[in-house]
């Protein structure tokens, strides 16, 4: 799975987040039923937003949804799910979004993909994941051949890009792609109107999601000698933050100039969870128009993201005396006697459970001690700024009202 916006389970509230995940499941069922079983590999999070944009526009209707069958990554329950056109072109979006990762993770010889027979391989995937996402686009009447020429040109900007080269030029065909995707959204939704601020929305998404990526793998790319935007036009990182600052207010402003008509989704994504996800690549721990929050530019280091996390015990020994305490410290309870599984049957139970998700998502006894364990979601550090807070339902446009929340958020800015 691949994509800038990742949704932490503890700021949506239980209707968006099942929303969400009727928008993931049902680009993943898309592609199944378009393009066969092996094309949902491709399923991806920044997808799924196309088919979020095209419904947030489109009148409700009886057949918006559908209930899918039980399936492992839900825990073998059964979920209502997206369907229609949205999610159709989400799927062609994502089948072109994949091939281009291929395409550039055999241009810089990642892993595996040093090896030609390899490389030559992954070519051909890539090259039968563009032919079927424009057999799907020109079904939507949908023009794939607009990403797929925005990913070669991506090729020979990024060898001609040097010291001084702006960053912009360098992220041009990104955006390029994500504007044409955006807009079309509107016209799915019958909303014609809608289609330049949504390709401005795009087109800043698209920046966003170029610059972040660029961020993340900047010290990657330099330990391996991979090629990257930021080093390569000798860019820092504040210049970068900067820059996506702006993206983030110009996405704001070409949202509210968009007419939908339920767009609470859409708004917590490409809104709030887009800001989560640039203070996630640039190390801030904390919301960023918070009051009280780090700067903009300001970087936590690494060391530092752990300890001010929301969640996990507070440093220092626990079973330490207390200062002027006149006996000694006392002893940790004894540990109680457990009924330990053998290696093989804890592997067994282990690989179920993780077939079902609940090591992620859930609640689970250890495989090997039984001991009650939470899932890796439950352990994310995401902050206490409107959490579970479905604001948008009750304030109207929460961007320029947002009091329903007492942590301080400015959402105006």
């Amino acid at each position: 799975m691949f994509g800038i916006v990742r949704p932490c389970a503890h700021r949506l509230s239980e209707g968006l987040r099942t929303e969400w995940m009727a928008h993931l499941c049902g680009l993943c069922l898309a592609l199944r039923s378009d393009h066969g079983q092996f094309a949902r590999i491709v399923t991806n999070y920044d997808g799924l937003i196309v088919s979020v944009l095209t419904e947030a526009q489109a009148e409700r209707t009886t057949g918006w949804r559908r209930t899918a069958g039980p399936c492992p990554l839900r825990a073998m329950r059964t979920a209502p799910v997206a369907r229609g056109e949205g999610a159709r072109l989400a799927a062609a979006v994502s089948l072109v979004l994949a091939s281009a990762k291929v395409r550039d993770h055999v241009a810089d010889g990642d892993g595996l993909l040093k090896r030609r027979p390899v490389a030559a391989a992954a070519r051909r995937v890539a090259a039968g994941w563009d032919r079927a996402g424009a057999r799907t686009g020109a079904q939507l009447g949908f023009d794939t051949a607009l990403l797929v020429d925005a990913v070669d040109r991506q090729t020979g900007i990024e060898l001609l890009a040097g010291p001084g080269t702006p960053l912009l030029a360098v992220t041009e065909p990104t955006e390029t792609a994500t504007a044409a995707a955006f807009a079309h959204t509107a016209i799915l939704a019958g909303k014609p109107q809608n289609a330049e601020p949504l390709a401005e929305a795009g087109r800043l998404f698209g920046r966003l999601a170029h610059l972040l990526d660029a961020v993340e793998d900047q010290e990657a790319d330099a330990q391996s000698g991979a090629w990257n935007p930021l080093t390569a036009t000798g860019t820092t990182r504040a210049e970068a933050r900067r820059l996506c600052d702006d993206a983030l207010r110009g996405m704001r402003l070409a949202l509210r100039d968009a007419e939908f008509t339920d767009d609470k989704l859409a708004h917590v994504l490409l809104v709030h969870e887009l800001r989560q996800s640039v203070d996630r690549a640039f190390g801030t721990t904390a919301c960023s128009h918070r009051a009280g929050g780090p700067a903009p530019d300001a970087a936590v280091p690494p060391s530092d993201v752990r300890q001010t996390g929301s969640f996990g015990p507070p440093p220092g020994n626990p079973y330490a005396p207390s200062p002027g305490s006149p006996v000694g410290p006392p002893q940790p309870p004894p540990e109680p006697p457990r009924d330990r599984r053998g290696l093989i049957a804890g592997c067994l139970v282990w690989a179920g459970l993780a077939c079902t998700c609940q090591m992620c998502c859930g609640t689970f006894n250890d495989p090997w001690s039984h001991q009650r364990r939470e899932g890796l979601c439950s352990q994310c550090d995401c902050g206490d700024c409107c959490e579970a807070c479905d604001c948008c339902s009750n304030c109207g446009d929460c961007c320029e009202s947002c009091d329903c929340c007492d942590c301080g958020c400015d959402c105006s800015c």
